[in-house]
């Protein structure tokens, strides 16, 4: 199993291009989208070729391909577009016998760990910082973002393939890894 793991788009057409060209690249079998889709916020400057109505067009497109969490941007509103389901606010997934809580980041995150075990991970963007860190037996991964990426970070993504974790630009050059 491969899963692409992105965050924090923001409505920027040029950010979602290419999230999508770097998840056909890697041939993952789903795409993760950690929420912030749409919406800027308003405490975040505007994105690059921000476009929702296009970043709405280019997802609809792949619908049967993602599975998204929603951020603390994503509304309502918002679900009324896009053609696959974002109000979530986690989910849990086995990765290869490790128990990974995704969600945004705006709810649970290292200041508010979600219930866990030793060992299980938590994923989630919000910050637009990409990181590795370990609290309380649980580790936390945070692929950044896609469009507005904060802290000198670049744009970047992450990969989940046979027990290891790859954030990696948007050209797909590896800035970090992780084993479980």
């Amino acid at each position: 199993m491969k899963l692409m793991f992105a965050s924090d788009i923001h409505g920027s057409r040029s950010a979602t291009e290419a999230i999508l060209r770097q998840y056909k690249a890697e041939g993952a079998s789903r795409l993760v989208l950690l929420g912030d889709i749409l919406y800027h916020g308003p405490r975040n400057d505007l994105p690059d070729a921000y476009d929702p109505k296009g970043v709405t067009a280019l997802l609809n497109g792949v619908k049967n391909e993602l599975l998204c969490v929603r951020g603390n941007c994503d509304a309502e509103v918002d679900q009324m577009v896009l053609e696959f389901p974002i109000m979530a606010d986690y989910a849990l997934f086995d990765l290869d016998g490790t128990t990974a809580f995704v969600t945004h980041g705006h709810l649970f995150n290292l200041d508010n760990l979600p219930p866990h075990k030793d060992g299980d991970l938590l994923i989630h963007g919000h910050t637009h910082v990409l990181t590795v860190q370990h609290k309380d037996g649980m580790t936390y991964i945070n692929p950044g973002s896609a469009a507005l990426p904060k802290e000198d970070n670049p744009k970047s993504y992450m990969v989940y393939e046979n027990g290891t974790f790859a954030i990696k630009t948007l050209s797909g050059e590896v800035i970090k890894t992780y084993s479980i």
